[in-house]
């Protein structure tokens, strides 16, 4: 376990930031280099249930999309992970067993993570024992944005023990953070308390993710790379549901943190909806004509 709490707070040039997002964005893609784009984008997805609403009989059939998304266009790859609630995470681990897909749960009070630590700790050793290989848990950002960033630490530090073998994902819920310091600051908290992973937003609140918030975390994980030799994989979740934007954040991804991490064991979508434009795009790349949404499951 991580004892020393030292970590500096780094400037964040906002304009700067949003000029460099902007010019990454721009970037135009040939098709051939677009198609792998798009595949590799598909790869990288965490197809996500997370409603009040959720039945086994919904979590089965997300757990279908997710190892059927395209069998009329083979040789694709298969999403990355199927995330849901713990107590859906039996259901979903037995509805996946042999796809190759993931198991993911949120835990720790999702998505406010108003709940004591004793809560948060059985929450998350229950959706490990019930089968998750992959846990997204939430800061307290109440407590962060009173500067009671040792406590934040502390959290984070036992979520990550609770997981035991399980990878854990820090969400940062940027948009509760207010300024481009503050993701600065929580992405190297969470990276030194020892996440495995962090990821920009619930899904439940806007702004979830954008380009500019993106780019300070691939930053932060470049720079904790560099002084640590550890690689620290990033999310963007929510408000990501088009083709292009994907492509968008692979070439951010790609011109920040390089090669290394194009692959869904240090990168993923958290975008459901997106699934379904990414396969339109490859489709039309290969046809020349666009399927209508109605080709293709929404859940």
């Amino acid at each position: 376990m991580i004892q020393a709490l030292s970590i500096n707070r780094v400037p964040i040039d906002e304009v700067g930031v949003q000029e460099r997002a902007a010019r990454l964005a721009s970037r135009s893609i040939k098709k051939a280099s677009k198609v792998e784009a798009l595949r590799l984008a598909l790869s990288m997805i965490d197809l996500t249930t997370l409603s009040g609403q959720d039945t086994p009989g919904k979590v089965k059939q997300l757990c279908y999309k997710a190892s059927h998304l395209h069998d009329h266009l083979p040789g694709l790859p298969r999403v990355a992970a199927v995330c849901v609630y713990p107590t859906q995470v039996a259901t979903a681990r037995k509805a996946l067993e042999g796809t190759g897909v993931l198991t993911a749960s949120v835990a720790t009070a999702f998505p406010s993570g108003q709940a004591p630590l004793k809560v948060k700790l059985e929450d998350t050793r229950f959706a490990v024992e019930e089968g998750a290989q992959e846990v997204d848990m939430v800061i307290s950002r109440g407590k962060f944005l009173q500067g009671r960033y040792r406590e934040v630490f502390d959290e984070i530090v036992a979520v990550k023990e609770a997981c035991g073998k399980a990878h854990l994902k820090v969400i940062l819920e940027t948009g509760e953070l207010s300024t481009l310091d503050n993701v600065r600051m929580a992405s190297d908290l969470a990276m030194h308390a020892g996440a495995d992973f962090i990821k920009t937003s619930t899904g439940k609140i806007s702004p979830a993710a954008t380009l500019p918030v993106t780019l300070v975390m691939l930053e932060a994980i470049r720079d904790f790379y560099l002084q640590t030799g550890k690689k620290v994989g990033m999310k963007p979740a929510g408000g990501i549901s088009a083709a292009k934007q994907s492509i968008q954040y692979l070439v951010m991804l790609r011109e920040t943190l390089g090669q290394d991490w194009l692959n869904k064991d240090l990168f993923r979508f958290g975008a459901s909806r997106l699934a379904n434009d990414i396969l339109m795009q490859i489709e039309k790349q290969q046809t020349g004509v666009y399927s209508s949404a109605d080709y293709f499951s929404l859940d």
